[in-house]
């Protein structure tokens, strides 16, 4: 039964460790492009992009990485960007490693 249980805690320990975004790079990434129709602001400084669907992406503690919401509404607003997403275990995240506007990076992550 001890060893039951050690399996479980190892088990969930090794699923949230998968869900842990660090250092993305390019070809561990999803390539979207969407229409962003709103930006916000999020929790921890987050910048939120939310398309013309019910999806949302978001750039971790964008605002204490120098992003502006102003410049962004005005760069990204109702416009086509591509967004490079992680890919995790269970599927693909909605954070953004790399936002790009018609060939002009905006902000990326990728060293």
């Amino acid at each position: 039964m001890k060893n039951l249980k050690s399996f479980y805690i190892l088990s969930i320990f090794l699923l949230f460790s998968s869900c842990i975004i660090n250092n993305p790079q390019p070809e561990d990434c999803v390539v979207q492009t969407v229409k962003i129709i709103k930006i916000t602001e999020g929790t921890s400084n987050d910048i939120v992009f939310h398309d013309n669907g019910t999806d949302f992406y978001y750039i971790n503690r964008g605002l204490e990485r120098g992003l502006n919401l102003n410049t962004l509404n005005t760069k990204v607003l109702n416009k086509t960007v591509t967004l490079h997403l992680p890919k995790l275990f269970l599927g693909t995240s909605e954070h953004i490693a790399q936002l790009v506007v018609e060939n002009d990076t905006i902000f990326t992550e990728f060293k």
